[in-house]
């Protein structure tokens, strides 16, 4: 058994780790095809390393691996071991990836400023969440909002966003002040698809459902919906009644059924639908028990009473 454990363990490592480096490969790919011919600039140490290739041509990846090591050796003294492995394979392969996709930069894919920085954060939110999904990092400014918050107990994204400001701004103040409007686009584009990459994208509604008829719209639901439900006992606090609350996670296109169901039911009953964005477990992400199991033994319901 150990040594299924101890093989299932290094599978989930090596996929987790294949995914970190598309990840980076993704945004390198963003960062090399659509912000270096545009000039614009990215955020953390990428950034700094941008503004020293615009200024005097310094290759990308190679700067952002140097300017990462002494934030590498702070990782070490204070965040430990186990927090600096993952920082390094993503630094390496991120630096590594930065100089392999360099030969983009002549093919000036999109020639508008607008369009570079939309495209470019797309992409770099597309490489950065899957490597924040699989518990990556590319190192940066990364490390040094860790040992600010762990130290100070400051929010990780704010000390982030306060040293991207301060990153903007000198690219302002060496780029002109259009440039920076533009890299201010593409660093909310790229924020905003690394945090739906994150999160996931098949967003899920979870329905809480309140009535003195829940074993019926349960039914129903399992019947018409084909969806598992769960029973949470309550209590109301005012009424002091005990009654079953019917809990239910489906996919946004069946609300529609759901509330049809209710509105037969019981349509005294409260409703509560509330956004899932990101469902694990059977019926979602493992396959579902088959409708004939979950109707053994049951006696269906009619509902259009």
């Amino acid at each position: 058994m150990s040594n299924f454990i101890r093989k299932h363990h290094i599978k989930r490592h090596i996929g987790r780790y294949a995914l970190i480096i598309l990840g980076c490969l993704i945004a390198s790919v963003g960062i090399n095809s659509c912000y270096v011919p545009a000039h614009l600039l990215t955020g953390g140490v990428t950034g700094i390393s941008m503004i020293m290739l615009f200024t005097f041509g310094f290759p990308l990846g190679v700067q952002t691996f140097i300017y990462n090591i002494p934030l590498l050796v702070a990782a070490y003294i204070f965040l430990g071991k186990r927090y600096l492995m993952d920082v390094i394979v993503g630094t390496i392969v991120f630096s590594a990836c930065l100089d392999l996709t360099k030969f983009m930069n002549d093919f000036h894919l999109v020639p508008d400023h607008m369009l570079s920085a939309i495209f470019g954060g797309v992409l770099c939110g597309i490489g950065y969440g899957i490597v924040f999904r699989n518990n990556g990092s590319t190192g940066g400014f990364d490390i040094i909002g860790a040992i600010v918050k762990k130290f100070y107990s400051f929010d990780m994204g704010a000390v982030i966003f306060s040293f991207n400001c301060l990153l903007m701004v000198g690219g302002g103040a060496l780029f002109g002040v259009t440039q920076a409007m533009f890299t201010l686009i593409g660093m909310f584009v790229s924020a905003n698809v690394t945090d739906k990459v994150i999160a996931g994208i098949n967003h899920r509604k979870a329905v809480l459902i309140v009535s003195k008829k829940a074993e019926e719209i349960a039914d129903g639901i399992i019947y018409e919906v084909g969806r598992g439900v769960t029973f949470i006992h309550g209590k109301g606090a005012y009424s002091n009644v005990e009654r079953e609350i019917v809990f239910v996670v489906v996919k946004t296109t069946q609300i529609a059924k759901i509330k049809a169901i209710v509105d037969t039911v019981d349509r005294a009953a409260f409703m509560l639908i509330m956004s899932a964005n990101e469902v694990l477990g059977r019926g979602f992400t493992l396959p579902g028990v088959e409708l004939d199991k979950l109707r053994q033994g049951r006696t269906p319901v009619d509902t259009d009473d």
